[in-house]
């Protein structure tokens, strides 16, 4: 039997999947594909001076430019010694909030929920579920703001460069978005609730989750270990002797952790850190275990979780935007300088992206100017583990028609919220 989707729909880019099964269940093909060519970023960026490398890698998504040009911007300050100020760090780390707030929303609520409603039309979808449309809008919508304030507009941010930022935001305009943030939790409230309630699919696999990792917070800006499974490692180990990256089938960098595929981005961030979630994440995290009367071992064996574990991220993001907003309109903004001395070195740099943890790796010569870079994306790394998945939802959906069949396995896809742009960069 063969079963073939010439294109997935409702995610970011084009993929299509194909496999062949016996009538008994064996799968003897498998393959989630791609079918954008390669974009040649990483080419582009040969010869380019330092200050033009931020610019051109948040270039790659329009979903999730800050990642890009966040990680670019820290793997160069590291080649070049360049200490960033307090403030550029907790205006960095509101970007991204705001960044995987926006991300998730999008995802959980018009590319996914569909699926477990078999809607296919937006308009159907807001129809049947018009508050949590509404709250959808309203989260966006402030996310959105917030980029637009701190990074200069809402997408492919301007003001982020290295050493800083090229301009500070209005800290009126941020105490604006503070005083808006009621009305957003309320309706976030509304849509735990509706997540909490979905019927999801039993998948159940034993999976090697892997993300940055911090004892003392739940960590996504420029942290210095990597958790795997048990293991913990600096994200230069991880990154030079750990994973290998398969080029025999471009565009895509398929990467494996010693041979193994692995998970990222929000169920893999809250198994490893999920003690330091914002209170009311923590307690819809543990409610909603109860709810589905299943033990916190069971949730990480079944990789359909990763959709509540996004709108569980958007409840403990969007406490951690008021809680840096509130720390930076207690600072004291002034211009600052930047000093960039150019010199022969390398930077790598790894932070947590929408979709799991992104590296960007430089090397500089003595001009300023890049002569070697690598990028590694969240998708490039758990296509892998998406594809073991998929191997073992075919069996049990083998008596299904052709139509549900598709279904199920979109389905499943659209749940891991792939970025075929990054992906392909």
């Amino acid at each position: 039997m063969k079963i073939t989707i010439p294109h997935i729909h409702k995610i970011e880019g084009e993929a299509g999947f194909w496999a062949r099964v016996t009538k008994t269940g064996k799968i003897e093909e498998l393959k989630f594909q791609t079918l954008l060519g390669l974009r040649q970023i990483e080419g582009i960026l040969i010869g380019r001076k330092v200050q033009e490398v931020p610019m051109i890698v948040s270039r790659i998504c329009g979903i999730c430019p800050v990642p890009h040009i966040l990680a670019a911007s820290t793997a160069l300050e590291k080649a070049l010694d360049i200490k960033v100020s307090e403030n550029t760090v907790l205006l960095r780390k509101l970007l991204l909030a705001a960044n995987i707030i926006h991300s998730h929303t999008l995802h959980l609520f018009f590319l996914s929920l569909p699926d477990f409603f078999n809607i296919e039309n937006d308009l159907d979808l807001m129809k049947k579920f018009p508050k949590e449309a509404k709250a959808a809008l309203k989260i966006r919508d402030l996310a959105l703001k917030i980029i637009k304030i701190v990074g200069g507009r809402e997408v492919h941010p301007m003001t982020p460069i290295v050493g800083g930022f090229s301009k500070f935001p209005e800290k009126e305009k941020l105490r604006e978005i503070l005083e808006n943030f009621f009305p957003v939790i309320k309706g976030l409230k509304i849509l735990i609730e509706k997540f909490k309630k979905i019927d999801y699919p039993i998948l159940e696999r034993e999976t090697l989750f892997a993300s940055v990792f911090s004892k003392n917070n739940f960590p996504f800006y420029l942290e210095k270990i990597v958790k795997i499974g048990k293991e913990k490692m600096t994200i230069g180990d991880f990154y030079s002797t750990k994973i290998e990256e398969d080029l025999k089938l471009p565009p895509v960098k398929r990467v494996k952790f010693e041979g193994k595929p692995y998970m990222l981005g929000a169920i893999a961030r809250i198994k490893n850190n999920g003690e330091f979630l914002a209170p009311l994440a923590r307690e819809s995290f543990k409610d909603f275990q109860k709810k589905q009367g299943i033990t916190e071992e069971k949730f990480f064996r079944n990789n359909y979780f990763n959709l509540f574990s996004q709108i569980i991220e958007v409840s403990h993001f969007l406490e951690v935007c008021q809680d840096l907003i509130k720390e930076i309109l207690k600072k004291d903004f002034k211009e600052e300088k930047r000093e960039i001395i150019l010199k022969p070195s390398s930077g790598l740099s790894a932070l947590e992206a929408p979709r799991g943890t992104l590296f960007h790796y430089y090397e500089i010569d003595k001009n300023g100017r890049i002569f070697n870079c690598n990028i590694i994306t969240p998708t490039a790394q758990f296509l892998a583990n998406l594809e073991e998945d998929l191997k073992i939802l075919l069996p049990e959906i083998l008596k299904l028609s052709e139509k549900e069949k598709k279904r199920k396995i979109r389905s499943l896809i659209r749940v891991y919220d792939p970025c075929i742009s990054c992906a392909i960069h």
